[in-house]
């Protein structure tokens, strides 16, 4: 196969720089690492076909190379159409895999791009919000009887997935690792809480400490979020529907209040909730001058972009990802990323060494998926907890850390009901 022709980039010239981008981030990626070399002498996908979306960048990258290394023939697609970068997209074309994406297509080359991945027709699938499978039971049914099952990565994309099963339409397992504990603790807490503010820091190159920070959304990523921006001497406010996270949120430190409120005191928005019109035009009305709008959502509808632009008399980008609305009375307000992941449209992504427990989580939970799509039905499934157990053994080994172990005098006392 000439992976070249049959693939969709922006210029293959760039593979070298793409390369190097790659060869750093496997050096910080012992679990991942590990579990390739146990891809490559057991081959659990042999002679089957992988279709991948996720954000296109170097540690996505590197897991569909493990993936390859395990036997697969993989193809490859962005999961966000501002994340994908055309240097790592040459390299893994470079490297024997097909890819259909470039940074920033309009909408109907991001859609083809999906089509033209789901088209090579897959056994297995690795999904980012869940846009695979939806394609795959709506508009492309031809495509589903080859696929055995998968594995998906977001919250928005579970929540996709479990309205599927509710229904009775789902039509293929899909094993749900972002519930994963090695996956929420650390992804979703240290991961998204640093990338959200590497992101916000390298665009705007403003100052944090001093500043209020208003997040909405206190789960694992909010939560992330808003201890990051604490660290930074920020003071922060959350937004929540749920009485316990807000109570969490209180007991955490931190202000809370509805959004309505926060709206007049925030001069960073974050929304981190998985839902459409979060920040809306009663809360861009009366917002500072100056505010700073941010998504680290997995799809570009927690901001209202068509009620910012109607309030607005006029808008222009300002700096590369910054775009400015002036409001009818002279209030500027400032949207990072179209309202896009912050993270990833205006940065790298989570940091290496989080996306390694993340990723290996992924290339497991597909071998097991392949493994045992027979007997585990049309659902969708938790990781198995000795996968999530393994992933975390490897990741203490690399950090050369041991933990102790119960006698056999402790595990017959927890076992028993006498004192």
């Amino acid at each position: 196969m000439n992976m070249i022709s049959e693939s969709i980039v922006k210029d293959m010239s760039l593979a070298h720089n793409g390369h190097l981008k790659i060869d750093w981030v496997k050096e910080h990626m012992p679990v991942l690492n590990r579990i390739r070399e146990r891809f490559e002498k057991e081959q659990p996908f042999a002679g089957l076909k992988v279709a991948i979306s996720l954000h296109l960048e170097a540690k996505t990258a590197y897991l569909a190379k493990v993936v390859q290394a395990g036997g697969a023939e993989v193809t490859i697609t962005g999961s966000n159409p501002l994340s994908t970068q055309d240097d790592i997209c040459a390299a893994l074309v470079e490297d024997g895999i097909r890819v259909f994406a470039k940074y920033n297509p309009d909408p109907a080359e991001y859609k083809e791009h999906m089509i033209k991945t789901l088209e090579t027709r897959p056994d297995l699938i690795i999904d980012d919000g869940g846009d695979l499978v939806t394609i795959l039971h709506s508009e492309r049914r031809d495509l589903l009887s080859q696929v055995r099952g998968g594995a998906e990565e977001t919250t928005t994309g579970i929540l996709r997935l479990k309205a599927l099963e509710k229904e009775g339409k789902l039509e293929f397992p899909m094993v749900a690792v972002n519930d994963a504990f090695c996956k929420y603790l650390f992804d979703n807490r240290y991961g998204t809480g640093q990338s959200v503010w590497d992101g916000i820091n390298r665009t705007t190159n403003l100052v944090v400490a001093g500043k209020t920070v208003v997040v909405a959304g206190y789960g694992w990523c909010g939560k992330g979020v808003a201890m990051r921006a604490k660290g930074l001497g920020a003071k922060v406010i959350v937004t929540e529907i749920d009485a316990i996270k807000a109570v969490e949120a209180y007991m955490d430190g931190f202000e809370v209040m509805p959004m309505l409120e926060a709206a007049k005191h925030g001069d960073y928005f974050v929304t981190v909730t998985g839902n459409r019109d979060v920040i809306r035009k009663e809360h861009f009305e009366v917002m500072k001058d100056g505010a700073i709008l941010s998504n680290a959502g997995h799809f570009d509808v927690e901001v209202n972009k068509v009620e910012l632009n109607a309030l607005s008399t006029s808008t222009r980008i300002v700096r590369k990802d910054i775009e400015e609305f002036v409001m009818a009375d002279g209030r500027k307000v400032y949207l990072l990323a179209e309202g896009r992941l912050v993270n990833l449209a205006a940065g790298d992504g989570h940091p290496a060494e989080i996306m390694d427990m993340t990723f290996a989580l992924q290339a497991v939970s597909l071998a097991y998926v392949n493994e045992q799509y027979k007997n585990i039905g049309k659902s969708v499934l938790n990781v198995p907890y000795e996968l999530d157990a393994m992933v975390a053994q490897y990741k203490l080994e690399a950090l050369q850390m041991g933990i102790d172990k119960l006698t056999d005098e402790q595990k017959s006392y927890l076992d028993s009901w006498v004192e």
